[in-house]
This record gives structure tokens, C-alpha cells and sequence, in this order.
């Protein structure tokens, strides 16, 4: 196992606290995660001192609060939703003008409310899961079409599209004063819990109909749920591994690394790679927040976020395999391994049949009346054949790490 996990073998608990208490978490983390191999608790020390010194010299003009729902020290580099290497770009690149105070683990807001936190101004940026943040900013669902996006390569192109200015970051802001930066790209699947630990590798989309699955807060994730037959069950993230642990719900829909981060992979046997939907971490900032900095620094926020995107879409690919385990074969001593979670991909034919029972293009009729209120508000805009088309401009099997950056504000 990898990332900051095996980096801080070394250092207790206790003591990352009292780093924390001393310099704050954030000049802790940052030092953590800059650092190259195992790190002792000596040299750790004088990393968070040095970062704490050269962070703290001058007094910034602008004091952002990023809350991060689940992340902490020990999952940030699990799955790569960027956080860290955002907060750093934007103090070096403002030269401390910004500073950015990350407060994670659900210390300030969790993956349901963070949301709601930001447009009250509690904090200033958030990151959770778009589908999670869907409760409060319904423009979210947008994004969860089933199988509007072949793979993860079609995700990432689209958010560096142009046209995700004008479908996705312009609607959501005008509607929700949500100004949205980057994000992690993976497709949701099912995770099984233990009582298909002694069972086959599900192989066949039929082995998982009629199974009682947790769903998260887009209401688009349900309505494709309900049309294969996944009986979706509302439950929140933090209550997911209880429910999983205790046999109350067969499975779960989210994604391989959203396991491996959140600890889940002791009570999940199978992680079946359905990508029926997104996945996606994402981090969105106030607007009010954005609009009244002068355009220097609206502009390295914008930059800031261009590079921590183009090093999510690097890492996490590679942080899927090396990291998380998901891959065949398996690589030893990643997440998955050391817990005996079996990635099951299904085979193109399975993966079409679920298309074809659940995505707008060949069932129209439940997506209906949700197609209808995003076209609207988006101003008229077909969101899904939009989005569709977008994501089919790179070939379905292309490898996400091979997508080419664009900066999507400017067109």
C-alpha cells in the first residue's frame, strides 16, 4: 500500500495531533504529503515547522476555509481528489496573498452538507461527492445520466471541455452560487458486502438484480437503480459501513477508491464495475467568494485548479492499480489485496444490456420529467444529448491518463 497511509506508518496518531495542534492541520498535511518515502517523526517535524514558518510570513489578505468531508491525513493520497495540491498551488502562487485552511474528516461539514455550508458561507470551498452534493445543489444530477459517460476518459474530457463552462459550471452557479473547480473521475459500480465473499465473481449483470443497495443523494442515480432492478435504499455515507457490516443492505453503489479511502474494503467482497454513473470528488467554491477577489487572483484560482486537475487525472489512474487494487490482475499489497476485495469487471456484452435497460437513449420515459427540469435550468439546454456528445468525441477505450488538458474557461 502507498500514499500518505505508508508514508506515516511511523508516525502515531497521538503525535499527528499534536502537530496538528501546534502548527494547525493544514501546514501539517501539506508537509506530509510533499514528502518523498517513509517519514520519521524527526523529519516530519521539521517539514511541518518549515512549511508552518514559510506559510505564516506574511499576513494574507484572503483566509479561505476548504471543508473536505471524509479526507484526512491517512486517505488523502488513496483516492486523488486533489485537495491538498490545490490549497498549495494557490498560497505559492499568490505568494501567500491566499491562504487556505483545509479542514477534513468531517471535522466541519460531512459529504451531505458540505454543500449547504458553502452557500451559507461557513466555509468557502467544499469537497464531497457531486452526488451527495446533489441534495443541495439539485443542478448536480446533471452529471448522472446513466451512461452518459463510456469511461473515465470521457469524463475527464468533458470536464476540460468548453462545453462543461456552458452545460455544467455556468448553470450551477447562476442556481446554486457554486463555482466548480475540478475533480476526481471514477464510474460508480456496486460494492458487495461479505455475504458474497464465498460466492462466484459476479460475471452476469442478472446476479445482482433483486439485490438491496445503498444510494447516495442524486435522484438520477435512483431512477437507474430502480430500472435494473438494484432496489436503492437511501443511506448516508457515514452510516454506509455499518449497514454494510451488519448485512442490513447487499451492497453499496459507489466507487473502487471511495472504498479503499473510507475504510470500507474490510466489509466488501466484490466491487463489481457496473459504471452506470459518475463517481466524482469534486471541490466547488463559493461564488460570492470568487467574484470579490480581484481578477489576479480569480485568475490563479483558475490556474490552481487547471493544475490540480490535470495531476488528479495523472495520480488517481495510477492510484487506482498501485494503491487501490482495481485491476486484473490484481497488483499484491495494494487495498484490495490485503483485504480480499475482488474486482469484477463485467463483460462489454453485460455492461450493454444494462445500458439498454436504464440509459435515456433507449428509456426515455423515467428520465423524463428530471431531463425536462435541468434543460430548464440550464436555459434550454438538452443537458444528456449535450453531455453525450461531448463524451463521445474521445474513442470509448481510450486511457484517461491520455486525455489532453484544457484549460475550459477559455474557449
Amino acid at each position: 500500500m502507498t500514499g500518505l497511509n505508508e508514508k506515516l506508518r511511523g508516525i502515531s496518531r497521538r503525535d499527528l495531533f499534536k502537530l496538528s495542534g501546534k502548527f494547525g492541520l493544514s501546514s501539517t498535511l501539506l508537509a506530509a504529503s510533499s514528502m518523498a518515502g517513509v517519514v520519521t517523526l524527526p523529519r516530519l517535524v521539521q517539514a511541518v515547522e518549515s512549511t508552518y514558518e514559510k506559510r505564516f510570513s506574511k499576513e494574507p489578505k484572503y483566509t479561505l476555509k476548504y471543508g473536505a468531508s471524509g479526507f484526512n491525513e491517512r486517505n488523502l493520497l488513496i483516492e486523488r481528489a486533489g485537495c491538498l495540491e490545490f490549497a498549495r498551488d494557490l498560497e505559492e502562487r499568490t505568494d501567500g496573498l491566499v491562504r487556505v485552511e483545509f479542514i477534513g474528516d468531517n471535522q466541519i461539514c460531512g459529504q451531505l452538507n458540505c454543500v449547504e455550508k458553502t452557500q451559507l458561507g461557513i466555509i468557502d470551498i467544499y469537497a464531497a461527492s457531486t452526488q451527495n452534493s446533489a441534495g443541495g445543489a439539485p443542478y448536480l444530477n446533471v452529471l448522472d445520466y446513466a451512461y452518459m459517460f463510456p469511461g473515465r476518459a470521457s469524463q475527464y474530457h468533458f470536464l476540460y471541455s468548453p462545453g462543461s463552462q456552458r452545460i455544467l459550471r455556468d448553470p450551477l452557479e447562476k442556481r446554486h452560487g457554486l463555482k466548480f473547480l475540478f475533480s476526481h473521475c471514477e464510474l460508480r459500480g456496486i460494492q458487495l458486502g461479505l455475504k458474497y465473499q464465498d460466492k462466484p465473481t459476479v460475471t452476469k449483470l442478472e446476479e445482482l438484480f433483486g439485490t438491496k443497495n445503498r444510494v447516495t443523494g442524486t435522484q438520477l442515480g435512483r431512477i437507474a437503480m430502480q430500472l435494473l432492478n438494484l432496489n436503492p435504499v437511501p443511506i448516508a455515507w457515514e452510516e454506509t459501513l455499518d449497514g454494510l457490516k451488519q448485512g442490513l443492505i447487499d451492497g453499496a453503489e459507489t466507487w473502487a477508491s471511495a472504498v479503499a479511502y473510507a475504510n470500507m474494503s474490510p466489509v466488501v467482497s466484490q466491487s463489481v464495475d457496473l459504471k452506470f454513473f459518475c463517481g466524482t470528488e469534486h471541490t466547488s467554491m463559493s461564488s460570492k467568494v470568487f467574484d470579490s477577489f480581484e481578477p489576479d487572483v480569480q485568475d490563479a484560482v483558475m490556474e490552481s485548479s487547471y493544475l490540480t486537475q490535470v495531476q488528479i487525472q495523472a495520480a488517481n489512474e495510477a492510484a487506482l492499480v498501485k494503491t487501490v487494487g482495481f485491476s486484473d490482475p490484481q497488483l499484491p499489497g495494494t487495498i484490495f489485496d490485503e483485504y480480499n476485495v475482488r474486482p469484477a469487471f463485467l463483460p462489454d456484452d453485460q455492461i450493454k444490456m444494462a445500458e439498454e435497460m436504464c440509459s435515456p437513449e433507449y428509456n426515455p420515459e423515467p428520465w423524463a420529467q428530471w431531463r425536462e427540469r435541468l434543460n430548464n435550468w440550464a436555459g434550454g439546454i438538452d443537458t444528456y444529448a449535450e453531455i453525450s456528445a461531448i463524451a463521445r468525441e474521445v474513442p470509448a477505450d481510450m486511457k484517461p491518463e491520455n486525455v489532453e488538458p484544457r484549460r475550459w474557461w477559455k474557449s
